[in-house]
């Protein structure tokens, strides 16, 4: 009897393991038509005097500045084109820095970012971390770079009810995310800690310290040339090829 109960609910994890790679499989290619964050904000704001608007349009990998993607490359993930879901040096910094006491600091790399705000909800559990686990390891198999980062860019959440960065620089500078200047990239990279708190568009003295901090990373980085040299990918990691398996079989 237990034998058939243990067989019936593994049959019914791997359905849903299979299922909940359906979207990650389809966001490949179509544009994500909102997120699992955006509905959090909706509920969380729906009870508010002042209804809760969300505003966003899905701006296209190639019309997005370089200067607004290297800056939040620089800002948020400076090892976005060489890890593989998850920075590991970053989170043994974390770790560290979190064991000595004072404020906590986090390691989530843009894919791990995506993976929480399209497919899961805030908090800190480990049920949540592990979900989220799950999901970067897929989207880094079946999204190349530049797909992570174009999702990321267009549900990012940059104030109330403003998601994406072609509404954000309409909301904070007034123009579309094509015309996004080098500063104004910056400046919406600086507030991503804190977005409902933080203004771009009217940015205290720490935004602009961070703004420039992020400028000086970007041309440290590399510019353009990082991102046509993320462009080209990089191999599997070794744990994901035949050659690896049939080594580790044949033992």
């Amino acid at each position: 009897m237990l034998k058939k109960v243990l067989l019936k609910i593994a049959k019914w994890l791997l359905i849903l393991m299979l299922v909940s790679l359906l979207p990650v499989i389809a966001l490949r290619w179509i544009p994500s038509p909102g997120s699992a964050l955006m509905v959090e904000r909706w509920i969380e704001h729906r009870g508010d005097d002042t209804p809760y608007e969300i505003r966003r349009d899905w701006v296209p990998y190639h019309s997005i500045p370089d200067s607004m993607k290297m800056a939040v490359i620089a800002g948020e993930d400076q090892r976005f084109a060489e890890h593989y879901g998850f920075d590991v040096a970053a989170i043994k910094a974390a770790v560290e820095h979190n064991r000595q006491g004072g404020s906590v600091r986090g390691a989530s790399t843009i894919s791990q970012q995506v993976a929480k705000n399209q497919f899961l909800w805030s908090g800190r559990s480990w049920v949540r971390k592990g979900l989220e686990v799950w999901f970067t390891v897929w989207i880094e198999i079946f999204w190349p770079k530049q797909r992570i980062l174009e999702v990321y860019l267009n549900i990012a959440e940059w104030d109330r009810g403003v998601f994406g960065v072609d509404a954000a620089a309409r909301e904070h500078f007034g123009v579309g995310a094509s015309y996004l200047s080098d500063r104004q990239a910056s400046l919406l990279a600086a507030v991503l800690p804190n977005p409902r708190e933080w203004s771009a568009a009217s940015p205290p003295a720490h935004v602009e310290r961070r703004a420039r901090w992020i400028q000086n990373q970007t041309r440290q980085l590399g510019g353009s040339h990082y991102l046509r040299e993320m462009q080209k990918g990089q191999p599997l990691p070794e744990w994901l090829t035949l050659r690896y398996w049939r080594n580790r079989l044949e033992i």
